[in-house]
């Protein structure tokens, strides 16, 4: 990729912007109290960040006023990778840190929490009542016998009791690992058997799409299923009273009792997430108390520049890394958009509504959903008030340059848009949203701060300007204290340092440009490696879907027994579209002339879906898996996929070609 700096960005914050935001006067202040850099903008600093790595953590924990009860010894002890440690002797508590705004008399009865459900009715909890539930929660927990390092599971949805029952759990030293409740009882017995939970936090059903979906069939399940169970707690978002042996919610939220915040260890499990789990268990993920506290307040912080008087919209559930992400929004003192139900419904514009209503102002979304809504000819900005959006936060998928272009025409001109990446692996970004750097099309502001993100040839060698692995050099306090059942560290040093020893390989394909922004490929163990050039399958995607016939896609690169290799692309049509010879011409064109030759598919072929992650990733693993004449059971798990059914297509697919 070569120097594009004579193209103009399509955003430039301002210098009043610049001069308020919270990382400019983070710098000013490291370089009065630390040595950062005084000059140079972000890049000095992101170099001082990672050439000076314990103190850049050390001033984030300064300028954040992290509370720790018994103080560390040093910032790192342990240096290498996988395994290094973060601020050894310290003890703390994340739940103490998300509720101190309760402590300011003037912010007690401002909210904390906005739940909007699809009735868009707006429910605020304020921070006094939000302290006041954990702790009444916390002290239950403690009498059902829970101790630091128990697991407390959570099959909800994202409504202020999983904030609460999360809270109340982090306070105690407990462990929490939720799903979502559109999981089915298997997807979430593979990931909560893994860890055995002593209390289940459950709803009696929710509501999505302007349906009720009942799952008392599926708790029951659930219950007989984990013998580990020593409580189940019912929460009636439907109405229904408590199941025999379950307790009530509100019995155990009641009192009027002051929280007590367990001081654990720096890095004392704080949750367990899971990985996707397309081609077996999903990885059981344990990320620390301490160390998901200091990420989150930089990227909240700093990178998000969110504080008191913001309001922090996300669109996720449950079961995605991104609702961690959203409740650490506490952090700073921030108040959440929580909204349960459908993205669509009762139509696409459905989040920009939350987005008017709430006031939100950071508006965080999928880029499939900017897509969409680009696609359905909405027109956010001019239809609704969207004047305290004052930023567009995308991810999931890299979003692509019409998605850049359609927020900036459709929401508004000066719109900060920040599409991120990053990884359930570590909870946090690696690139991504920086609130004094300018936004240029089709590209991630800037590696993070902390992040000594780089771009690798396969023999380990530095690139700019050209596609790479996606590598960290360093270790970050918030990747994994280890996997759940991993008790020799194997199964977490194959997932991301067997290929460049001591060096956290994520799995994308990416390029640092000369001017320090990035841009995402796709996933590497999926790239496309045709005649020698490796190319990403987002740059396919993001071209095919621009024609209106086209719904979504799915290409896969397939190396045969002859050397040859196979590159079908896979369309799930529009309605009323036809995969006729002209369409079939019209994408290949647009792929020719938007990527290059060798990015144009040997065949282009019609299925019934894609197939995506419960998290609504595409999954081409699998799929390649598939083709190659692995067996169903062996190339998928099948609890991990939306839509197993469309998996037999692929199936067969597979034994027509051999």
């Amino acid at each position: 990729m070569t120097s594009a700096a004579d193209e103009a960005p399509l955003w430039q914050p301002g210098p009043d912007r610049v001069a308020a935001a919270a990382v400019t006067r983070f710098q000013s202040w490291a370089a009065e109290h630390h040595g950062a850099p005084a000059e140079g903008g972000y890049a000095s600093l992101h170099r001082w960040s990672v050439d000076e790595l314990d103190t850049f953590w050390k001033a984030v924990a300064e300028w954040f006023d992290v509370r720790f009860s018994t103080p560390y010894e040093q910032v790192i002890g342990d240096r290498s990778m996988p395994g290094a440690t973060w601020f050894p002797g310290a003890t703390l508590n994340y739940a103490e840190h998300a509720l101190r705004a309760a402590e300011d008399p003037l912010r007690a009865d401002a909210p904390a929490l906005l739940h909007v459900d699809e009735s868009h009715t707006q429910v605020p909890t304020s921070w006094s009542e939000l302290r006041r539930q954990v702790g009444s929660l916390a002290a239950e927990l403690r009498a059902l016998g829970v101790t630091p390092g128990d697991r407390v599971s959570g099959y909800l949805p994202n409504i202020p009791q999983a904030v609460v029952a999360f809270l109340a759990t982090a306070a105690v030293g407990g462990i929490w690992t939720s799903c979502a409740p559109d999981f089915g009882a298997r997807s979430v017995l593979d990931r909560f058997q893994q860890v055995e939970p002593v209390v289940l936090f459950t709803v009696d059903g929710y509501r999505y799409g302007g349906k009720e979906h009942h799952r008392a069939d599926t708790v029951a399940e659930l219950r007989r299923e984990l013998p580990t169970l020593r409580a189940v707690v019912h929460i009636p978002l439907l109405g229904t009273d408590a199941p025999e042996g379950a307790l009530d919610w509100a019995a155990l939220t009641c009192a009027d009792t002051e929280p007590v915040f367990e001081q654990v260890p720096f890095d004392h499990p704080l949750w367990v997430l899971y990985s996707s789990g397309t081609t077996g268990l999903p990885k059981a993920i344990v990320q620390s108390q301490g160390g998901i506290l200091l990420e989150h307040l930089k990227q909240i912080g700093l990178h998000c520049d969110l504080g008191p008087e913001d309001r922090f919209f996300w669109y996720t559930s449950t079961g995605w890394m991104m609702w961690n992400f959203l409740v650490s929004g506490l952090l700073t003192g921030t108040t959440l958009v929580l909204y349960d139900g459908s993205p669509g419904y009762p139509d696409v514009s459905a989040q920009w509504r939350v987005a008017e209503q709430t006031g939100a102002t950071l508006f965080g979304t999928s880029a499939a959903y900017v897509m969409a809504c680009r696609k359905a000819g909405v027109h956010p900005g001019r239809d609704l008030d969207l004047s305290r959006v004052q930023c567009v936060a995308t991810t999931g998928s890299p979003l692509p340059p019409d998605g850049f272009r359609w927020l900036h025409d459709e929401v508004a001109d000066d719109l900060w848009i920040a599409s991120v990446s990053g990884g359930t692996d570590v909870c946090s970004c690696f690139a991504g949203a920086v609130p004094t750097l300018p936004v240029h099309i089709g590209e991630l502001q800037a590696a993070c701060l902390g992040t000594d993100l780089q771009s690798w040839d396969p023999a380990g060698e530095p690139l700019t300007g050209e596609v790479g692995e996606l590598v960290v050099t360093e270790p970050m306090p918030s990747m994994p204290v280890r996997f759940w059942n991993d008790p020799d560290g194997s199964r977490y040093h194959d997932s991301y340092f067997d290929v460049y020893p001591g060096v956290w390989r994520h799995g994308d394909w990416i390029t640092l440009t000369d001017r320090g922004s990035v841009v995402i490929h796709g996933r590497s163990d999926s790239t496309l490696n045709r005649q020698g050039v490796r190319m990403g399958s987002a740059d396919i995607y993001e071209a095919v879907e621009r024609l209106p016939e086209i719904r979504e896609s799915l290409v896969i690169g397939l190396e045969e027994p002859d050397g040859g290799y196979w590159m079908p692309l896979f369309v799930h049509l529009a309605e009323g579209a036809t995969l006729d010879d002209a369409l079939r011409d019209s994408i290949k064109r647009t792929i020719r002339e938007n990527l290059s030759p060798r990015h144009v598919p040997d065949e282009v072929i019609e299925v019934p879906g894609i197939p995506h992650t419960l998290t609504g990733k595409r999954i081409e693993v699998p799929v390649k898996r598939l083709l190659q004449g692995t067996a169903l059971e062996k190339a998928v798990n099948p609890g991990s996929i939306d839509n197993l059914e469309l998996l037999h297509f692929y199936e067969k697919l597979a034994r027509e070609r051999r």
